[in-house]
């Protein structure tokens, strides 16, 4: 791969298709729902009955405005639909509603890792149009089964300029897409059950060349494994004709995710293959800057403000902030509890380690978690005021305050006989009896093996049952070992 790409440029450009979670579909008041029984949304609309008319969703048009905003773009004062003559099999009307003229969004651009630098990747526009059904083909039926419950389902449609030079380049590109869009929450972002979905068309020019060669359009991906998968395949596929003086057919190809590698479908169209024209059943829609100034008051942060704020205010490090800002659910569980304690980096530890290991254990969502910000700030300020040890906190509190919400963390603490205790005369009759049980470590220890403190520190919490304050402990036993 190293040498194909001393002697060729890739060029890649994206194309991604982001379902949105309204309620109803774009020009339908069916029901927008994944899952459900076949063909239990559907409408006279949907189902193209002879004197019905779309209406537009208003819902669509602000979740498009959001993510035009979120992602830097120019939000369009005017913006219209046309029709896509393109055969849908699963489309009852035949064609597609889309945007062709006038998107509701253009330019913009997003900020990604590429290597060791940051890159930055253009966008061209982002249009809404609708999805189309499901067709199902299998050795039981004489034909193909069609399910129109996805059939109008809203859809925006991100096009980014061809300016990606490596499929780690796209990877990272979808992976800061998919965050958007779920902490905006426009949609789910699910590729698994196809809620976001990617195209990539791609490329190879020679080195330096400013002729761009054939594109092949890669369709429908559903992973972003498979897109970095997709484009490194065309890497070595494209390379090889060109060596050999062939031609790149421009075409519409599959990537089949078993085998690694992409096979032809069918050969790529122009634009005016599709014969757009204006929606003659819509008429344009006019965005005031007073309903995008209403959308901007409602964006929350952006993934990119939470990684920042984390480190500059919160003092988190790079990788802590990193795992925290990955998710919306996990920041605002973070920033909530930063509300109640300003041990911050502790919050951080608790959510990667012991939190996180309870959720993966229990196939539970932060959001659903059962230990809320507010027990979570007692839990964290019982550790850093030496009432209890990390240690008994993580692996006997947590677990008992998970199975026992509504208590705080000091009552049950104090039921469980957790709480360190301060007892000096107890505390140092149980350091001269573990002392006194191992005489050749102790004499080791003035010896000058001073390592072995710790586990007459290990000893004496043990027989304390974890109650010993670990560091007065500490403190007293190294001045009785020193004696």
């Amino acid at each position: 791969m190293k040498n194909i790409l001393e002697k060729y440029d890739l060029v890649v450009g994206l194309e991604i298709h982001v379902q949105l979670n309204t309620e109803s579909k774009l020009f339908a008041s069916d029901k927008n729902s994944f899952g459900d029984a076949p063909n239990s949304n559907v409408s006279p609309i949907t189902l193209a009955h002879p004197g019905t008319l779309p209406k537009p969703n208003k819902s669509v048009i602000s979740h498009a405005i959001k993510m035009g905003l979120a992602i830097n773009c120019d939000i369009a004062s005017y913006t219209t639909f046309d029709r896509k003559n393109y055969f849908y099999p699963d489309l009852p009307k035949g064609y597609q509603t889309t945007q062709d003229q006038h998107p509701i969004c253009r330019g913009g651009y997003v900020d990604v890792k590429s290597g060791d630098s940051i890159k930055r990747i253009e966008f061209n526009r982002i249009h809404i149009e609708e999805d189309a059904g499901k067709s199902s083909h299998d050795a039981e039926h004489e034909g193909s089964l069609l399910d129109y419950n996805r059939a109008g389902t809203p859809l925006i449609e991100m096009v980014t300029e061809p300016v990606i030079s490596s499929a780690e380049e796209a990877g990272n590109l979808l992976t800061e897409i998919r965050k958007i869009v779920r902490y905006i929450n426009v949609g789910d972002g699910n590729m698994e059950q196809g809620s976001l979905r990617c195209d990539a068309n791609i490329s190879l020019k020679l080195k330096g060349s400013e002729q761009l060669g054939k594109r092949v359009e890669i369709k429908n991906m559903n992973s972003i494994r498979n897109v970095q998968r997709a484009i490194n395949h065309e890497i070595e596929r494209q390379s090889a004709l060109l060596d050999e003086g062939k031609t790149v057919l421009q075409e519409t190809r599959g990537f089949n995710d078993e085998t690694g590698e992409t096979t032809g479908q069918r050969t790529k169209e122009e634009a005016n293959d599709y014969r757009y024209f204006p929606c003659p059943d819509l008429l344009p829609i006019q965005v005031s800057d007073e309903w995008i100034a209403e959308v901007k008051s409602a964006l929350p942060k952006l993934p990119n403000e939470v990684l920042a704020d984390l480190q500059k205010n919160f003092e988190l490090s790079a990788y802590d902030a990193e795992i925290i800002a990955d998710q919306k659910e996990l920041s605002d569980y973070f920033y909530a509890t930063a509300q109640q304690t300003k041990q911050y980096k502790r919050i951080a530890n608790w959510m990667i380690g012991p939190i996180k290991s309870a959720l993966n254990e229990s196939n539970t969502e932060i959001q659903d978690f059962v230990v809320k910000p507010n027990l979570l700030a007692e839990l964290i300020e019982l550790v850093a005021s030496d009432k209890v040890s990390f240690s008994m906190a993580s692996t006997r509190l947590l677990p008992a305050l998970i199975q026992s919400p509504n208590q705080t963390a000091f009552e049950t603490a104090q039921k469980m006989e957790l709480l360190q205790s301060d007892d000096q005369e107890e505390l140092i009759q149980s350091i001269k009896e573990v002392i006194e049980s191992m005489p050749d470590k102790a004499a080791a220890y003035k010896n000058g093996k001073k390592g072995l403190l710790g586990l007459f520190v290990g000893e004496v919490m043990k027989k304390s049952r974890g109650k010993a304050n670990p560091k007065t402990a500490n403190k007293l036993i190294a001045e009785f070992l020193e004696k």
